[in-house]
């Protein structure tokens, strides 16, 4: 569709001014002392998602010229078409339609086939669950990228909802090292394996399958066909290898958004049928919270200029996730693919060069633990961060003293950074650990806090199917934002593909030693790899 890239926007210019007239010297501890209401006016309440976005570096005059953006660049037109299942991968020549897979039966897209897949899926995971039955006690997720970080993410999310007598194992790296100690204790007759790639052919995926089925052949397996199934639409190519039970997807379901496909077995076998229908009916609330809230109050479209705003303008090459839920773990890793492959380019959808950056680095892990490893470097270091939390008012377990000091440090985190401390300050408490051999104004420096840093807090109720649908629905809705806004296809993936061709030229030169052609650091990492 022809909208324009930010940059070629009057919207654009204008916010280039604002920023430097009002916006780089913003001060948030300013900003709470004008505005008794800043809390109120700045918080969003989405599909069992929380956001409050007071912390900042934004005003109402800011949003106003954020939005005015997001209306120039036609974001509400970019999402519909979307929606509708026109053409938004146009370097692929695909649809994008993983909204399509959590739409109720009848309101989306390929609703009939959907439905099929997914009615086929859930009966067959009732049916391993049913482990008396099954003989199942173990299953093993051999994917990689989509078709492993989704489901690694959500089983752990979950735990509170998993049937305790299957156990997840997830195998994605090539290294050895990763199955091996998979393997080890299993037994081929208690185990499952699913073996994950769209193609199947995958590098990788498929050299795990190989030696998951030469393992269970050499300790007396002998069902492949019960004890191997498949997630994929190659079904000649998974007949071959000997299995008979596949649950195919589509095109138009790209590996970082397959986790609503068949691609989520691992997800319904751990938490059933009817809960990975929950975190479907969550993501599906999301999604109609994208389509209908006003922009100024659409939680996904906020966070995407959001992220614009301390990009282009702030100059932020990172931002840090901070969970402060054990369970959510692995969402961090989550969304460092779904975001940086998704808006990690160089050039717009007519294959320009382009003149901003685009997707910043995304990384994080759980509070506490990321207080006692880098938030160093967020309260004190030379780099502005903004960080995002997500706290879970109510926890699944009963130790309720632990989850209240998690909550707290959570919000003094936030505080912290906003808040943060003068030299003044510093200068009237006392350090016992300071040296006694510094000055007392050396030592305040040291223990000095620039503050005015920025931060999103994001609150759940609990931690449940729907509420984990929702919010990772609201993060590829965010990033989908972001990249209509710079201009490119956030649904591509080329970034990807060269490496794996290389790897290709290079893995039988490891075998030969056969030199020609290369560069000269390659020749020599190759030499000494084989010595």
């Amino acid at each position: 569709m022809n909208a324009p890239r930010c940059d070629q926007t009057d919207a654009w210019a204008a916010l280039k001014d604002h920023f430097n007239t009002h916006g780089r010297d913003f001060d948030l501890r300013k900003a709470f002392e004008f505005d008794d209401c800043r809390f109120e006016d700045l918080a969003i309440e989405a599909p069992d998602v929380f956001a409050d976005l007071s912390k900042n570096r934004v005003d109402r005059s800011t949003l106003q010229h954020l939005i005015a953006l997001a209306r120039e660049c036609r974001v509400e037109d970019r999402r519909d078409h979307m929606f509708a299942g026109d053409l938004a991968n146009v370097t692929e020549g695909r649809a994008v339609l993983h909204v399509a897979l959590r739409a109720p039966r009848g309101r989306g897209v390929f609703s009939d086939e959907v439905h099929e897949v997914l009615d086929a899926m859930l009966t067959y995971a009732e049916q391993i669950r049913d482990t008396t039955i099954s003989g199942i006690r173990h299953v093993v997720n051999i994917g990689i990228g989509g078709s492993d970080l989704g489901p690694q993410m959500v089983v752990p999310a979950l735990d509170a909802f998993a049937l305790r007598e299957l156990t997840l194992h997830f195998v994605s790296n090539v290294d050895g090292h990763d199955i091996t100690p998979v393997l080890r204790d299993l037994d081929p007759a208690e185990t499952l394996f699913i073996i994950a790639s769209k193609t199947f052919t995958t590098q990788e995926t498929m050299a795990n399958a190989q030696v998951a089925k030469a393992w269970f052949l050499a300790n007396g397996g002998t069902d492949i066909t019960k004890h191997f199934v498949a997630t994929t639409t190659n079904i000649v190519a998974a007949r071959e290898f000997g299995i008979t039970t596949t649950f195919g997807f589509w095109d138009w379901v790209g590996g970082r958004y397959s986790m609503w496909s068949s691609v989520g077995l691992p997800i319904a076998l751990a938490i059933g049928a009817d809960n990975f229908r929950a975190l479907l009916t969550g993501a599906h609330m999301m999604d109609q919270h994208f389509v209908q809230a006003p922009l100024e109050k659409n939680l996904p479209i906020v966070l995407g200029l959001l992220d614009v705003w301390y990009r282009n303008f702030h100059g932020c090459a990172s931002r840090s996730v901070a969970p402060y839920h054990q369970g959510l773990g692995r969402l961090p890793a989550y969304l460092q693919q779904l975001e940086m492959e998704s808006n990690g380019k160089c050039v717009d959808l007519d294959g320009n060069s382009l003149p901003f950056a685009t997707s910043p680095v995304v990384w994080g892990e759980p509070g506490t633990n990321g207080q006692h490893a880098y938030f160093q470097m967020l309260h004190q270091g030379t780099d502005l961060i903004p960080v995002e939390f997500i706290l879970v008012k109510r926890p699944t377990h009963g130790l309720h003293d632990l989850h209240t000091k998690l909550l707290a440090n959570g919000l003094a985190q936030a505080q912290a950074l906003m808040l943060g401390k003068s030299t003044a300050q510093a200068l009237t408490e006392l350090a016992p650990t300071a040296s006694a051999h510094l000055d007392a104004r050396t030592v305040a420096r040291h223990r000095t806090f620039p503050g005015n840093r920025p931060s999103t807090t994001l609150v759940l109720d609990e931690l449940t199917p729907r509420s984990l649908g929702a919010l990772i629905a609201l993060y590829e809705h965010r990033v989908f934002v972001s990249g209509s806004l710079w201009g490119i296809n956030s649904f591509d993936q080329w970034g990807v593909e060269l490496g794996k061709a290389l790897c290709g030229d290079l893995l039988p030169r490891l075998e030969s030693g056969d030199e020609a052609n290369l560069d000269g650091s390659t020749v020599g990492l190759l030499r000494r790899l084989r010595a």
